[in-house]
């Protein structure tokens, strides 16, 4: 298969626009690259910062749909690549039967994860801020943001990151993430034993204080029931946000993912202890 398009989805509450290095680092190899903003968050920032009512009410299903039908109008099977609740959105979207392969980065957990910890889940609903409010949005601060998503940036990065790329987010979609288990019809459940599904990687960071490799890894142990193949990666020196700054992981997921579009058996930096693999024979 001949994949020329990357599909990058964002997260929760920083904008598409954070995806600059990597899409040009695509681009550049020759690649139409496309990060596009979820529904609603498109234009500039700091509008959007002062009045979010276009997309206070947005649910998960909302995320997913407006993938979806982008996806639909590409000629070709994209390669996707989502970051944080990007990586959800991503994994969800292979389960419907979308994109070439998909990685999800820092992926915010599909229904099933059962080790949200004590201080994942402060963390969370300290961010969130009234977490019952499910029709409006919540800022992060920037202490918020250094502290959970930019830890290993000083707080002079920390705070012009924050500057340049974060966006409120809606409520909505974090309680979703939150309930899951305990919600019948949950917005962010996938098919973990779905056996047709384009390969997965999902990516994590040993310094990730939002979505820690115990999380990550709890959900790679979701699909170990599924024929379709998936892997793991553990980068030790990354946290939440970092990942977006390296031109490495970029190729890194890139290079995995042609792989296994390319029918290409070998696995990715497969002597290293830190990538895992899942491939049930048939």
């Amino acid at each position: 298969m001949n994949v020329t398009t990357i599909v990058l989805i964002n997260g929760l509450w920083i904008s598409a626009l954070s995806w600059e290095l990597w899409v040009q680092h695509y681009t550049d190899k020759g690649y139409c690259v496309i990060a596009e903003d979820w529904p609603g968050r498109e234009g500039d920032i700091e509008q959007l910062r002062r009045d979010p009512g276009n997309f206070a009410s947005l649910g998960l299903a909302e995320v997913v749909d407006h993938y979806e039908q982008l996806i639909r109008e590409l000629e070709t099977p994209p390669i996707m690549i989502g970051h944080s609740f990007g990586g959800l959105v991503t994994q969800i979207l292979l389960d419907r039967g979308w994109g070439a392969a998909g990685v999800a980065v820092a992926p915010a957990p599909v229904k099933g994860v059962r080790r949200l910890s004590l201080a994942n889940l402060k963390i969370a609903l300290s961010a969130l801020g009234n977490p019952f409010n499910k029709r409006e949005t919540t800022s992060l601060s920037p202490k918020q943001f250094h502290e959970t998503f930019a830890n290993t940036l000083t707080e002079e990065q920390s705070r012009s990151t924050f500057t340049r790329y974060a966006l409120p987010g809606p409520n909505r979609v974090l309680l979703q993430t939150i309930l899951a288990n305990f919600t019948p019809r949950a917005a962010t459940a996938v098919n973990a034993r779905n056996d047709t599904r384009a390969p997965l990687l999902l990516v994590a960071g040993g310094k990730d204080r939002f979505a820690p490799p115990s999380l990550v890894k709890a959900n790679f142990d979701l699909y170990r029931e599924s024929k379709a193949e998936t892997d793991y990666k553990e980068f030790p020196d990354q946290a939440n946000f970092t990942f977006l700054q390296q031109t490495k992981i970029a190729d890194y997921a890139l290079g995995w993912a042609l792989c296994r579009v390319n029918g290409s058996k070998l696995k990715a930096v497969s002597n290293q202890t830190n990538t895992w693999s899942i491939r049930l024979s048939t």
